[in-house]
Formats: structure tokens, sequence, C-alpha cells
């Protein structure tokens, strides 16, 4: 018998994320005899661009895949109508196949489970991403002085312990956000229907290239949003070029150049040996391969608790030891059990001669990746829930 289970995310498959975090586990999981239903949100900009790629990946390996459109303005309202477009195409889907599970991705798409799990007894798998909420607050997006936003916040606050407690099945990207909801009082019996699955990486891809430059790079990848604590990973390069004037900083970026140059304009750094440029995710290492160190610093707010950054994984795998700042998920802890780069408390002075000078063992730091970031592995953890849920 077919199992068929409906995929439901709000984020775009023809986005890097859809590309990296979630097509390569419902690729997996088809090869072990699920026909998967997937239904995206793509931005006209990426979907035009990208379309025929994502078709062709969802044609070979057999995954139908139901793009809608996007919805960004009004605010709050297009939520609500793409919410409805979900709904309905949901409905569609389950008239015509008889749906075993919905995979949700994310808050807006468990409305949807919760929905049909209350409605139509069909299991959903909760597959949180995240603090919601709690990270539109952090980063500025829901002010909670306006009464519409902390309406909002709070309708979503009420429906994230329903989704913990009514789900088949709850994931959580680590360790610290899986301890902070086991402390909430109002969940109840989630113990063993909560696992951590950290935002793996494909290894097969991200491996170490050789290198054939030896002067001192340190590299960021991927996008400068929110989160990204843009001044201070140049105040760090600020303090290295002290102790080594000839070194570099190499951002692989899609966003403007000018957000990084201007940054330095302010801190009266000299961006001489500031270089910015775009990568496709298959040129990734080849174009990493001098770096010294990856850098990423990221706000540590509540929210942040249950964040994996993709791209730790993806520097592990490449060999790059990484400099990253206490307070944000596990990723301090995955540095230290790795030996994979060095962890500052940000409001501690930080000792950049002796980050400098330790040697790294390439060897196993991409040991770690696999060990923790393995792609088989995260299908394997995926695939152990969906069989004890339906």
């Amino acid at each position: 018998m077919v199992k068929h289970v409906l995929y439901l995310s709000y984020d775009g498959m023809t986005d890097p994320l859809g590309q990296s975090q979630v097509l390569p586990y419902i690729i997996g999981l088809t090869k072990a005899g699920y026909s998967f239903h997937l239904v995206s949100f793509e931005k006209p900009d990426r979907y035009n661009e990208n379309r025929l790629t994502i078709e062709a990946i969802c044609k070979e390996n057999s995954i139908e895949w139901y793009p809608l459109k996007y919805t960004k303005r009004p605010p709050l309202l297009s939520t609500v109508w793409d919410v409805l477009k979900m709904r309905r195409i949901s409905n569609q889907l389950h008239n015509k196949h008889g749906l075993s599970l919905i995979h949700c991705r994310s808050y807006i798409s468990a409305l949807i489970g919760l929905s049909f799990k209350r409605k139509k007894g069909i299991p959903f798998l909760f597959d949180m991403r995240g603090f919601w909420a709690d990270e539109r607050v952090d980063g500025g997006l829901w002010n909670l002085d306006n009464p519409l936003y902390r309406w909002v916040y709070n309708y979503f606050k009420r429906k994230e312990l329903l989704f913990l407690n009514h789900s088949d099945f709850t994931i959580s990207l680590t360790h610290s956000g899986k301890c902070e909801i086991l402390k909430w009082k109002a969940v109840k019996g989630l113990n063993d229907r909560i696992k951590v699955i950290p935002c793996c990486a494909d290894l097969n891809l991200f491996k170490p290239v050789s290198r054939d430059s030896q002067g001192f790079t340190l590299g960021y990848l991927g996008s400068l949003g929110t989160w990204y604590m843009l001044k201070e990973m140049l105040m760090l390069f600020q303090q290295i070029t002290i102790k080594i004037p000839s070194a570099k900083f190499h951002f692989l970026t899609k966003d403007d150049p000018a957000i990084i140059y201007d940054e330095c304009k302010k801190l009266g750094i000299d961006s001489q040996n500031i270089s910015v440029e775009e990568s496709d995710r298959k040129d990734i290492p080849y174009k990493t391969r001098n770096w010294t160190f990856s850098v990423f610093f990221i706000l540590p707010c509540f929210s942040k608790l249950s964040s994996s950054p993709t791209k730790q994984g993806e520097l592990m795998g490449l060999g790059i030891p990484i400099i990253c700042n206490k307070g944000v998920g596990d990723v301090d802890a995955v540095v230290e059990k790795f030996d994979s780069g060095i962890a500052i408390d940000m409001d501690k002075e930080f000792d950049i001669e002796a980050c400098l000078k330790k040697v790294y063992n390439e060897k196993d730091i991409v040991n770690g990746a696999r060990d923790y970031f393995s792609l088989e592995q995260g299908v394997k953890n995926y695939l152990d829930i969906y069989e004890q849920i339906i």
C-alpha cells in the first residue's frame, strides 16, 4: 500500500533553504517507499530563476510538487490568504490520495496539520524549526507595542502549545530548544514524542578542496539578514589585521556588497582586503578552499536557543574551523565537542592571538561533521519517526 505524505512548507523550494533543508530529506525518504506531495510558497523572482531546476529534481525523484505564489502584502492579511490557499490544496490532495501523514515545516504549515488532525484524524509531524513567533519579535518584525502584532504573537504562542501537545511527533533543531520546551508546564507527555535533528549537510558536496594559497583568509558564508552581527564580524577582522596585516576577508553572499562596504566605512576599516561575491551552492567548496577560518556571529536571544545554522555543518564538512559566539542553539557545544573552532563569549575580552596560533586538524573537523550533521543520519532519523507515526 502506498503511503502518501503531504509536506507543507511556507519556505520556497527555489530558495536556497528549500534546496538544502527540504528536498534532500524528501529525496531520501522517497527511497524508503513514501510518496510525497510537496506544497511550497515561492517568491516570484526566485521561482522564475530556479523553477526548471526544482521541477527536474522533483521529476527525477518522483516528487509531486505544487508551488504556490508567496503573498507579501498587505502584512498579516497576506499570510491569512496564503493559509487559505494551503488549506484548499491540502483538502484536494487528501480527497484524491488519502493522506497517511502531514509533515508540517514550521508554524504556518502546522495550522493546517492541527486542523486536519482534529477534523480528519490524519497524523501530523510538527517540524518546528525554531521558536517562530519569538523570532519575529526578536528580529524586530513584530513590535509588541503595536496591539495588532501583540495579538498575533499571543495567538501563535497559544497555537505553539497546541502543536506541541497534539502533534504525533515534534522535531527540534537543537538540544537547547528541546530542554527549554520540556520546562514548560503547559506541555504534557512530550518527552517521548520529541527528537533533535539539526540542520544536516550534504557531505558528498561539502567536502575539503585543496588550498592553492597560503595567506590568511577569514570567510563568511550566506546571507547577512536579521540575525547576523556584521559590525562585530568586521571588528574581529580588524583585530586580525593588527596581527596579520595581509589578512583578507572573503564574503560569499547574495546580499548587496554595499551593505558590507558601508559598514567598513563607518568602522574606519580599509576595504581593499575585503572581497564580496555570489556563489551557487555547488561552487561553495571550491570558492572556500583558501579560507583559514570562517566566522559567524548570531544575535544571542531567546529565540536563538532553537537555532541550528545550516552553514555550521557545511563548513565543518569542508574542514574549515569556525569562529562563532556562544548562546546560539547547540553551536558552541558542537564546536567544543569536535574541536572545530572557537566559541566566543561576547561579553568578555577575546584573545585573538591564542585563536590564531591554534592548529586545527581538518580530518577531525570533517569526521565531526559526519558524526553530527550527516544528511544520511538525518534521513534515517526522519524515517524512524515516520514509521512510529504511521
